[in-house]
């Protein structure tokens, strides 16, 4: 290990000699020092810095430091702050000599009690750029942050607003912080021409949280006009608001933080100060608090209580850089007090002269860096501390804040009215209530801080559910009369948010936009929302319902479910699109525009089946008694919400019944299939299937290059000719691509698709190519 400190670049800092040429100071010796401290060997180091200063006449302010810097490494407090104040007196002490202290105490202070994590409050730098800041005002990071908190103020959320991914934030949070992306999904948010301002609040959702948190809301809103006010420099008008918005939430720390930071602003720091001590009994382990009454003090010139906060900062964050400059800042101010104040940098002797006792061990700076720097089980290096023990009965919580002790204490007689003993025996043990875990002790931290804000009948509230950032609400004042549609009037089943701010069951909405691309409440056009398809669930309300709502949403949940059942039955209720003909194994594309047929294609879609009868239109009954079944391979949307389904044929059927459902035609069906034969019967239908294949392919081979090339961008080639033409239920692939581009007419193709032997079949193919072959022209 290296002596010495080093700078914030990371270069070694040792304290240069004020003569290095001074008689009894031998150069060799202190490199054997500097080596020993390398080596962490620091006793030895230490020995050999004292018995370098016992042969001066008078002490060097170097040599001192070196001194200082190792005792403190090796936890000796006491005879290192000897060592400081002898160098302070024969020079003022730099803010950049007294690190290796402050880190030292703060080291001290957490290592002295386990409870104080320093990883609590993370490391590195804060989005802001501050070394180790947070910017969590209420809780130690999102996990903690309850349901109806906004993820980017960490607040309860004011004019909620849904984004297109479902999550939700404030309304302001969006447009004042010009957010691109989700902080949960990080999906992009779509850049669009004024869409900032054209965000919508959810109104559901804003009028639930104002029924479920009344109170909190109310200061939500006055606290944010505050904010607006201190943007304008209107502070006093602010300062009212905060002061309200207080009022009404007491334990919320972001609302103390900003308006301690805005008594700072209107230099008002004794009500700062108070405001950050509340924050502090509060959160006593948060370190923003602390640095905040730290900075208060500071400005208020009570440097001595100052520095117990910036102590307390870096021990909870020791990688905080800038608070460890300002604590060593206040701590050479106090050294320097020390001097100016007694006028005793003349008459400084050496150590052992006992000047430098009557400085700085006064009993009351002893009692104070007993249970902070003495190790449990180890023994102290200065007598003193044997007499210094904390009273039993003493309150912890009330060590936290301890005043400075009275100046008139004759134990503190000739420190000065600013002594740097007086000062350091206000350091303050961890936050109230910690205790040092012990065998067969399952928590290895536990505090109660004080809530001296709250109310009586608020405190058991405060700590249940505040101090984690969780809010808690009468079970009584949700119902499900809350959450239900206004399209069904049922509770909300995957709950979406349009643009405009109205929430709708998914399924409602879907089928309200098939028929009107406009908003069913306010009116206002989805064109927009209909194009993007973003229907997202807003996953906050879906978290409400489940959690707060759950037997009523398993009701929904099982009539929805019961629903698409049913919709999923391919034999017992088929919807049926009423258009054209189709063939097995044959592509048939859709243009889908009308509002019935969209929801029917989007049922088969989300039941899974993906599957629909196809039916030429029947005068009497509405559709044929005979069809095809058709797979959907691929569908494409318009904007206006059209869309083009790519179908394929998948097996024929017979309608048993006719029926409607929801605007569209249903039918009770039972497929059709080919009945084979054996023996000479197959040999026969070889023969023939083989005599119609080739007779259908000299028939195409013979057509005109135009009419060619358009049967082949629909329909593609002529299948090949198959070696069983048993295999397949509906007979081979080619008889349906000839009965496809052969030109006749429905109701004959009709026929044909409804006949179950494909001996049959073959010969009515056979007599429309020889019709369709003599009346070709010549």
């Amino acid at each position: 290990m290296e002596t010495g400190l080093r700078s914030q670049t990371g270069e070694l800092f040792v304290h240069p000699l004020s003569n290095p040429a001074a008689v009894g100071i031998c150069p060799e010796m202190l490199e054997v020092a500097e080596e020993a401290n390398r080596a962490g060997d620091y006793d030895f180091a230490i020995e050999i810095y004292s018995s370098q200063l016992a042969d001066l006449q008078q002490p060097d302010r170097g040599l001192c430091l070196r001194k200082a810097d190792s005792l403190a490494r090796v936890g000796r407090i006491s005879e290192a702050l000897d060592s400081y104040c002898t160098a302070a007196g024969l020079g003022k002490l730099r803010p950049e000599e007294l690190s290796l202290l402050v880190e030292t105490i703060a080291r001290t202070l957490r290592e002295k009690e386990p409870g104080i994590p320093w990883t609590l409050n993370g490391h590195g730098k804060s989005s802001n750029g501050e070394d180790g800041i947070e910017n969590d005002g209420d809780c130690a990071g999102d996990k903690a942050l309850d349901l109806f908190s906004c993820r980017l103020c960490k607040c309860l959320l004011h004019e909620p607003t849904t984004v297109e991914c479902g999550h939700t934030f404030c309304k302001r949070c969006l447009d004042h912080d010009n957010v691109e992306d989700c902080v949960h999904c990080k999906q992009k948010f779509h850049k669009k021409d004024g869409m900032a301002n054209a965000r919508r609040l959810n109104v559901v959702l804003s009028g639930l949280l104002d029924k479920l948190f009344a109170t909190e809301s109310k200061a939500r809103k006055l606290w944010i006009q505050g904010e607006v006010l201190w943007k304008n420099q209107d502070l006093s008008d602010a300062l009212e608001k905060y002061n309200s918005a207080v009022e009404l939430a007491p334990s919320s720390g972001r609302l103390l933080c900003q308006r301690a930071e805005l008594h700072m602003e209107m230099r008002n720091f004794s009500q700062a100060v108070q405001d950050a001590t509340s924050l502090c009994r509060m959160k006593p382990l948060w370190t923003k608090a602390h640095c905040l009454k730290a900075t208060a003090l500071s400005k208020a010139g009570r440097n001595d209580e100052a520095l117990q906060e910036y102590f307390m900062c870096v021990a909870l964050k020791p990688d905080w850089t800038k608070v460890k400059l300002e604590a060593q800042k206040v701590l050479s101010e106090l050294f320097s007090s020390v001097f100016e104040n007694e006028e005793l940098t003349t008459s400084l002797h050496p150590p052992q002269a006992g000047t430098t006792d009557r400085l700085i061990k006064p009993p009351a700076l002893l009692s104070s860096l007993r249970p902070l720097t003495q190790k449990p089980g180890s023994s102290s290096q200065d007598s003193e501390f044997s007499a210094a023990k904390s009273s039993p009965a003493e309150d912890p919580s009330s060590r936290l804040y301890a005043p400075c002790p009275d100046k008139s204490d004759p134990a503190l007689e000739g420190c000065g009215t600013k002594s740097l003993a007086a000062i350091l025996a206000t350091l303050p043990p961890p936050p109230g209530g910690l205790k040092r875990k012990h065998s067969g002790d399952d928590s290895s931290a536990n505090f109660s801080p004080p809530p001296k804000l709250l109310k009586p009948d608020e405190a058991s509230s405060f700590q249940a559910g505040a101090v984690c950032g969780g809010r808690t609400f009468p079970a009584e004042l949700l119902d499900s009369g809350d959450m239900e549609c206004s399209l069904c009037m049922r509770l909300f089943y995957e709950p979406v948010a349009t643009p405009c701010g109205h929430t709708f069951c998914l399924k409602c909405l879907e089928r309200c936009l098939d028929h009107n691309p406009n908003c069913p409440l306010c009116k206002e056009n989805l064109s927009e929302y209909l194009a993007t398809r973003g229907y997202n669930k807003t996953l906050l309300m879906e978290e409400v319902l489940q959690r707060y709502l759950g037997d009523e949403l398993a009701e929904r949940k099982k009539i929805h479910e019961e629903e698409m059942k049913e919709l999923s039955n391919l034999n017992q209720e088929v919807p049926i699109f009423v258009c054209t003909m189709a063939f097995p194994t044959i592509p048939c594309p859709l243009h889908v525009f009308e509002p019935r047929y969209r929801l029917m294609i989007r049922r088969s879609m989300e039941t899974g089946t993906k599957q629909f009868g196809m039916c030429i239109a029947d005068e009497l009954k509405g559709f044929a008694d005979y069809g095809c079944m058709l797979q959907v391979r691929d569908v494409k949307f318009f904007p206006d919400g059209r869309s083009v389904v790519d179908t394929i044929g998948v097996s024929r059927f017979k309608v048993l019944s006719h029926g409607q459902r929801d605007g569209y035609n249903t039918a009770k069906i039972e497929y059709l299939e080919d009945k084979k034969v054996e023996a000479e019967e197959l040999v026969e239908l070889v023969k023939l299937h083989d005599s119609v294949y080739d007779q259908a392919n000299s028939w195409f081979t013979s057509l005109k290059d135009n009419m060619k090339s358009q049967i082949l961008s629909h329909f593609g080639h002529l299948p090949g000719k198959d070696p069983d033409p048993q295999a397949s239920p509906s007979g081979p692939a080619w008889c349906w691509w000839l009965l496809a581009v052969l030109p006749l007419e429905n109701r004959a193709q009709l026929t044909i698709l409804s006949m179950t032997t494909l001996k049959d079949r073959l010969i009515a193919i056979r007599r429309v190519l020889i019709f369709v072959t003599r009346k070709r022209p010549r």
